[in-house]
Protein backbone atom coordinates (compact mmCIF):
# COMPACT_ATOMS: atom_id res chain seq x y z
CA UNK A 1 0.00 0.00 0.00
CA UNK A 2 1.44 3.45 -0.50
CA UNK A 3 0.56 7.09 0.67
CA UNK A 4 1.91 10.31 0.56
CA UNK A 5 2.78 12.35 3.78
CA UNK A 6 0.86 16.04 3.81
CA UNK A 7 1.88 17.93 6.49
CA UNK A 8 0.69 15.89 9.80
CA UNK A 9 -1.17 13.17 7.70
CA UNK A 10 -0.07 10.32 5.21
CA UNK A 11 -3.19 10.48 2.62
CA UNK A 12 -3.90 6.81 0.86
CA UNK A 13 -6.11 7.95 -2.17
CA UNK A 14 -6.94 4.04 -3.61
CA UNK A 15 -9.76 3.18 -1.92
CA UNK A 16 -9.92 -0.26 -2.13
CA UNK A 17 -6.37 0.05 0.03
CA UNK A 18 -7.96 2.59 2.18
CA UNK A 19 -11.38 0.75 2.77
CA UNK A 20 -9.12 -2.19 3.49
CA UNK A 21 -6.83 -0.48 6.16
CA UNK A 22 -9.66 1.07 8.09
CA UNK A 23 -12.00 -2.17 7.57
CA UNK A 24 -9.89 -4.56 8.71
CA UNK A 25 -7.06 -2.74 10.55
CA UNK A 26 -8.67 -0.53 12.22
CA UNK A 27 -6.28 2.08 10.73
CA UNK A 28 -7.00 6.05 9.29
CA UNK A 29 -10.16 8.15 9.20
CA UNK A 30 -11.94 8.07 5.75
CA UNK A 31 -11.80 10.47 3.64
CA UNK A 32 -15.26 12.01 0.86
CA UNK A 33 -14.92 10.05 -2.53
CA UNK A 34 -12.70 7.12 -0.99
CA UNK A 35 -9.02 6.50 0.52
CA UNK A 36 -8.31 7.40 4.39
CA UNK A 37 -6.28 9.50 6.24
CA UNK A 38 -3.55 8.07 9.00
CA UNK A 39 -1.97 10.23 11.33
CA UNK A 40 1.77 10.22 11.64
CA UNK A 41 1.84 7.55 14.44
CA UNK A 42 -0.41 4.83 12.42
CA UNK A 43 1.62 5.79 9.48
CA UNK A 44 4.93 5.17 11.30
CA UNK A 45 3.67 2.13 12.75
CA UNK A 46 2.16 0.48 9.67
CA UNK A 47 5.88 1.89 7.56
CA UNK A 48 7.78 -0.24 10.49
CA UNK A 49 5.62 -3.07 10.03
CA UNK A 50 6.25 -3.24 5.95
CA UNK A 51 2.36 -2.78 5.40
CA UNK A 52 2.85 0.99 3.78
CA UNK A 53 5.21 3.02 1.65
CA UNK A 54 5.52 6.72 2.42
CA UNK A 55 6.79 9.49 -0.11
CA UNK A 56 7.71 12.76 0.64
CA UNK A 57 8.04 15.15 -1.83
CA UNK A 58 8.10 12.85 -4.53
CA UNK A 59 10.96 10.16 -2.91
CA UNK A 60 9.88 6.98 -1.33
CA UNK A 61 10.90 7.30 2.65
CA UNK A 62 12.30 4.62 5.05
CA UNK A 63 10.80 3.85 8.77
CA UNK A 64 13.90 6.29 10.19
CA UNK A 65 12.79 9.38 7.88
CA UNK A 66 9.30 9.11 8.61
CA UNK A 67 10.39 8.91 12.72
CA UNK A 68 12.50 11.30 12.50
CA UNK A 69 10.06 13.55 10.95
CA UNK A 70 6.95 12.87 12.99
CA UNK A 71 9.44 13.83 16.21
CA UNK A 72 9.77 17.44 14.86
CA UNK A 73 6.55 17.58 14.04
CA UNK A 74 4.25 15.67 16.61
CA UNK A 75 5.62 16.59 20.62
CA UNK A 76 6.96 13.66 22.74
CA UNK A 77 6.37 11.60 19.22
CA UNK A 78 8.75 8.68 20.72
CA UNK A 79 6.91 8.37 23.76
CA UNK A 80 3.53 7.98 22.31
CA UNK A 81 4.86 6.05 19.66
CA UNK A 82 6.49 3.21 21.99
CA UNK A 83 2.99 2.96 23.60
CA UNK A 84 1.07 2.67 20.80
CA UNK A 85 3.23 0.09 19.00
CA UNK A 86 3.01 -1.88 22.16
CA UNK A 87 -0.44 -1.40 22.75
CA UNK A 88 -1.21 -2.72 19.06
CA UNK A 89 0.88 -5.42 19.12
CA UNK A 90 -0.90 -7.16 22.15
CA UNK A 91 -3.95 -7.27 19.92
CA UNK A 92 -5.92 -3.54 20.62
CA UNK A 93 -7.70 -1.10 18.56
CA UNK A 94 -5.82 2.34 19.40
CA UNK A 95 -7.28 5.62 18.00
CA UNK A 96 -5.10 8.50 18.69
CA UNK A 97 -7.03 11.61 21.03
CA UNK A 98 -6.63 15.01 21.05
CA UNK A 99 -6.91 17.00 24.26
CA UNK A 100 -6.20 15.78 27.74
CA UNK A 101 -5.54 11.49 26.84
CA UNK A 102 -3.41 10.39 24.20
CA UNK A 103 -5.37 6.89 22.80
CA UNK A 104 -8.93 5.30 23.16
CA UNK A 105 -8.07 1.69 23.22
CA UNK A 106 -10.58 -0.56 22.68
CA UNK A 107 -11.15 -4.30 23.64
CA UNK A 108 -9.34 -6.79 22.33
CA UNK A 109 -10.63 -8.30 19.44
CA UNK A 110 -13.37 -5.64 18.83
CA UNK A 111 -13.36 -3.31 16.17
CA UNK A 112 -14.08 0.39 15.85
CA UNK A 113 -17.75 -0.19 14.01
CA UNK A 114 -18.51 -2.76 16.74
CA UNK A 115 -17.48 -1.31 20.36
CA UNK A 116 -16.53 1.78 22.01
CA UNK A 117 -13.56 2.26 23.81
CA UNK A 118 -13.01 0.28 27.11
CA UNK A 119 -9.71 2.94 28.31
CA UNK A 120 -8.13 6.33 27.57
CA UNK A 121 -4.64 6.16 27.74
CA UNK A 122 -1.84 8.50 28.45
CA UNK A 123 1.74 8.17 27.51
CA UNK A 124 4.07 9.42 29.80
CA UNK A 125 7.88 9.45 30.16
CA UNK A 126 9.30 7.84 33.54
CA UNK A 127 10.77 11.52 34.00
CA UNK A 128 7.79 13.23 33.72
CA UNK A 129 6.79 15.18 36.94
CA UNK A 130 2.96 15.66 37.36
CA UNK A 131 0.47 17.07 40.29
CA UNK A 132 -2.10 14.83 42.12
CA UNK A 133 -4.86 17.11 40.83
CA UNK A 134 -4.32 16.40 37.37
CA UNK A 135 -4.83 12.54 37.96
CA UNK A 136 -8.23 13.42 39.71
CA UNK A 137 -9.26 15.83 37.34
CA UNK A 138 -8.31 12.68 34.49
CA UNK A 139 -10.31 10.28 36.53
CA UNK A 140 -13.24 12.29 36.87
CA UNK A 141 -13.29 12.66 33.31
CA UNK A 142 -12.86 9.02 32.38
CA UNK A 143 -15.22 8.22 35.19
CA UNK A 144 -18.25 10.37 33.71
CA UNK A 145 -17.29 9.05 30.04
CA UNK A 146 -17.79 5.31 31.57
CA UNK A 147 -14.47 4.54 31.11
CA UNK A 148 -10.84 3.78 33.10
CA UNK A 149 -8.00 5.72 33.06
CA UNK A 150 -4.63 4.05 31.97
CA UNK A 151 -0.99 5.58 32.21
CA UNK A 152 1.47 4.17 29.47
CA UNK A 153 4.59 4.97 31.32
CA UNK A 154 7.90 4.58 29.46
CA UNK A 155 11.49 4.13 31.13
CA UNK A 156 14.95 5.59 29.63
CA UNK A 157 15.53 1.93 27.63
CA UNK A 158 11.81 1.64 26.09
CA UNK A 159 10.20 -0.49 28.85
CA UNK A 160 6.89 0.06 29.46
CA UNK A 161 4.81 -0.24 32.91
CA UNK A 162 0.85 0.14 32.54
CA UNK A 163 -0.63 1.59 35.51
CA UNK A 164 -5.03 2.10 35.78
CA UNK A 165 -5.41 5.11 38.12
CA UNK A 166 -9.20 4.99 40.07
CA UNK A 167 -10.82 6.80 43.00
CA UNK A 168 -11.43 4.57 45.96
CA UNK A 169 -13.89 4.93 48.72
CA UNK A 170 -12.21 2.76 51.55
CA UNK A 171 -14.40 1.65 54.44
CA UNK A 172 -14.00 -0.14 57.04
CA UNK A 173 -16.23 -2.02 60.19
CA UNK A 174 -15.11 -0.33 63.53
CA UNK A 175 -17.95 1.77 63.94
CA UNK A 176 -17.91 3.81 67.30
CA UNK A 177 -14.88 5.38 68.76
CA UNK A 178 -14.34 4.87 72.98
CA UNK A 179 -17.23 6.15 74.94
CA UNK A 180 -15.11 7.83 77.91
CA UNK A 181 -11.83 10.15 78.51
CA UNK A 182 -8.60 8.57 79.57
CA UNK A 183 -5.69 10.52 80.65
CA UNK A 184 -2.12 10.21 78.97
CA UNK A 185 1.12 12.05 80.04
CA UNK A 186 2.97 13.31 76.91
CA UNK A 187 6.76 12.46 76.84
CA UNK A 188 8.70 13.63 73.58
CA UNK A 189 6.82 12.80 70.80
CA UNK A 190 4.80 9.94 72.61
CA UNK A 191 1.85 10.00 74.55
CA UNK A 192 1.31 6.92 77.09
CA UNK A 193 -1.64 6.23 78.68
CA UNK A 194 -0.55 4.31 82.67
CA UNK A 195 -3.76 3.82 83.76
CA UNK A 196 -5.29 0.44 83.07
CA UNK A 197 -8.67 1.19 82.59
CA UNK A 198 -7.99 4.09 80.32
CA UNK A 199 -5.82 1.65 78.41
CA UNK A 200 -8.30 -0.69 77.85
CA UNK A 201 -10.63 1.83 76.97
CA UNK A 202 -8.44 3.00 74.25
CA UNK A 203 -7.47 -0.60 73.01
CA UNK A 204 -10.78 -2.58 73.62
CA UNK A 205 -12.50 -1.89 70.73
CA UNK A 206 -10.96 0.86 69.04
CA UNK A 207 -7.79 -0.55 68.69
CA UNK A 208 -5.32 2.63 69.04
CA UNK A 209 -2.20 2.66 70.43
CA UNK A 210 -0.04 -0.63 71.61
CA UNK A 211 0.97 -1.59 74.27
CA UNK A 212 4.58 -1.84 75.81
CA UNK A 213 4.02 -3.97 79.22
CA UNK A 214 1.13 -2.25 80.94
CA UNK A 215 1.42 0.71 79.52
CA UNK A 216 -0.12 2.33 76.40
CA UNK A 217 1.88 4.21 73.76
CA UNK A 218 0.45 6.90 71.52
CA UNK A 219 1.76 8.51 68.80
CA UNK A 220 0.85 12.43 68.59
CA UNK A 221 -1.30 11.61 65.48
CA UNK A 222 -3.43 9.55 67.24
CA UNK A 223 -3.42 11.23 70.40
CA UNK A 224 -4.59 15.02 69.01
CA UNK A 225 -7.00 12.83 66.84
CA UNK A 226 -8.33 11.47 70.33
CA UNK A 227 -8.00 15.28 72.03
CA UNK A 228 -9.97 16.34 69.32
CA UNK A 229 -12.96 13.79 69.72
CA UNK A 230 -12.77 14.79 73.95
CA UNK A 231 -11.72 11.25 74.45
CA UNK A 232 -8.18 11.80 75.86
CA UNK A 233 -6.46 14.53 78.14
CA UNK A 234 -3.03 15.06 77.80
CA UNK A 235 -0.31 16.32 80.78
CA UNK A 236 3.21 16.71 81.11
CA UNK A 237 5.11 14.51 83.26
CA UNK A 238 5.11 17.17 86.17
CA UNK A 239 1.02 17.64 85.68
CA UNK A 240 0.56 20.59 83.27
CA UNK A 241 -2.33 20.28 81.30
CA UNK A 242 -1.26 20.30 77.26
CA UNK A 243 -3.85 21.89 74.96
CA UNK A 244 -4.68 20.54 71.23
CA UNK A 245 -2.84 23.52 69.99
CA UNK A 246 0.01 22.83 72.17
CA UNK A 247 0.38 19.17 71.19
CA UNK A 248 -0.51 19.98 67.74
CA UNK A 249 2.88 22.12 67.95
CA UNK A 250 4.89 19.50 69.09
CA UNK A 251 3.48 17.30 66.42
CA UNK A 252 5.23 19.94 64.12
CA UNK A 253 8.63 19.69 65.00
CA UNK A 254 8.81 16.05 65.10
CA UNK A 255 6.63 15.15 62.35
CA UNK A 256 6.94 16.68 58.53
CA UNK A 257 3.48 17.38 57.48
CA UNK A 258 1.88 16.41 60.55
CA UNK A 259 -1.20 18.10 60.04
CA UNK A 260 -1.56 16.48 56.83
CA UNK A 261 -1.24 13.28 58.05
CA UNK A 262 -3.81 14.30 60.79
CA UNK A 263 -6.64 14.69 58.64
CA UNK A 264 -5.85 11.72 56.60
CA UNK A 265 -6.24 9.98 59.99
CA UNK A 266 -8.90 11.53 61.01
CA UNK A 267 -11.03 11.08 58.10
CA UNK A 268 -10.13 6.82 57.96
CA UNK A 269 -11.03 6.43 61.47
CA UNK A 270 -13.86 8.17 60.63
CA UNK A 271 -14.54 5.57 57.93
CA UNK A 272 -14.62 2.67 60.49
CA UNK A 273 -10.66 2.07 59.87
CA UNK A 274 -8.27 0.98 62.18
CA UNK A 275 -5.10 3.25 61.40
CA UNK A 276 -1.33 2.43 62.18
CA UNK A 277 1.70 3.86 61.04
CA UNK A 278 3.39 2.84 57.47
CA UNK A 279 6.62 3.33 58.25
CA UNK A 280 7.98 -0.34 58.08
CA UNK A 281 6.17 0.20 54.09
CA UNK A 282 7.61 3.65 53.14
CA UNK A 283 4.32 4.91 53.48
CA UNK A 284 2.12 7.07 56.21
CA UNK A 285 -0.24 4.83 57.24
CA UNK A 286 -1.22 1.23 57.28
CA UNK A 287 -5.15 0.50 57.31
CA UNK A 288 -7.04 -2.20 58.05
CA UNK A 289 -10.97 -2.67 57.64
CA UNK A 290 -11.30 -4.23 61.16
CA UNK A 291 -9.41 -5.32 64.29
CA UNK A 292 -5.72 -5.97 63.28
CA UNK A 293 -5.39 -8.90 65.64
CA UNK A 294 -7.91 -10.43 63.47
CA UNK A 295 -6.73 -9.38 59.66
CA UNK A 296 -4.11 -7.75 57.59
CA UNK A 297 -4.40 -4.30 56.94
CA UNK A 298 -5.81 -4.05 53.27
CA UNK A 299 -4.21 -0.48 52.62
CA UNK A 300 -0.90 1.83 52.11
CA UNK A 301 -2.02 4.62 52.52
CA UNK A 302 -0.07 8.19 52.04
CA UNK A 303 -1.19 11.49 52.45
CA UNK A 304 -0.49 14.07 50.03
CA UNK A 305 -1.43 17.79 50.03
CA UNK A 306 -4.10 18.98 46.89
CA UNK A 307 -1.00 20.49 44.83
CA UNK A 308 1.62 17.67 45.52
CA UNK A 309 3.83 17.23 43.14
CA UNK A 310 5.60 13.89 42.50
CA UNK A 311 7.76 11.74 39.48
CA UNK A 312 6.97 8.70 38.40
CA UNK A 313 9.69 6.69 40.21
CA UNK A 314 8.12 7.23 43.31
CA UNK A 315 4.91 5.87 42.31
CA UNK A 316 6.78 2.92 40.74
CA UNK A 317 8.43 2.14 43.95
CA UNK A 318 5.12 2.52 46.34
CA UNK A 319 2.80 0.16 44.15
CA UNK A 320 5.83 -2.22 43.57
CA UNK A 321 6.06 -2.44 47.35
CA UNK A 322 2.38 -2.63 48.27
CA UNK A 323 2.25 -5.45 45.74
CA UNK A 324 5.01 -7.30 47.08
CA UNK A 325 3.21 -7.02 50.69
CA UNK A 326 -0.34 -7.93 48.57
CA UNK A 327 -1.76 -4.39 50.01
CA UNK A 328 -2.92 -1.62 47.72
CA UNK A 329 -2.05 1.61 48.10
CA UNK A 330 -4.08 4.69 48.03
CA UNK A 331 -2.68 8.52 47.95
CA UNK A 332 -5.32 10.55 49.99
CA UNK A 333 -5.26 13.91 48.43
CA UNK A 334 -6.08 16.04 51.40
CA UNK A 335 -7.33 20.00 50.81
CA UNK A 336 -10.87 20.83 51.92
CA UNK A 337 -11.95 17.65 52.11
CA UNK A 338 -10.15 14.00 51.86
CA UNK A 339 -10.16 11.91 48.66
CA UNK A 340 -8.41 8.60 47.57
CA UNK A 341 -6.74 7.79 44.39
CA UNK A 342 -5.31 4.20 43.76
CA UNK A 343 -2.61 3.29 41.59
CA UNK A 344 -2.53 0.00 40.37
CA UNK A 345 -0.22 -2.13 38.45
CA UNK A 346 -1.87 -3.32 34.87
CA UNK A 347 -1.28 -5.87 32.37
CA UNK A 348 -2.89 -4.97 29.36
Amino acid sequence: MAGVLKGDTVILKDQKEGSQLYNRGNYGYPLSGGGIELDLIEATYLVECNRLTVTHNGKERPFEYLFSYSSSNYDEFDIKYIVYRDIRQRGFVVKNESGDFDMAVFPRGMTLSNSRPQYYLKAVSERTAFDISTFRENVKETNNKGKQLLYGVVDEEGDLTYYIMSTKDPVGFIDSEPEGKALGIVVRDRVFVFDRKDSELLRSSAFYGKMISDVLQLSLIESCHLMEKGILKVVTADGDCVTLDELKASGREFQDEFDLRLRAFSDLRRRGLVVKTGFKYGTHFRVYEKSPDDCHARYLVHSVSGTNRTMWPEISRAVRLSGGVKKEILFCRVTDRTEYMEFKWFRP
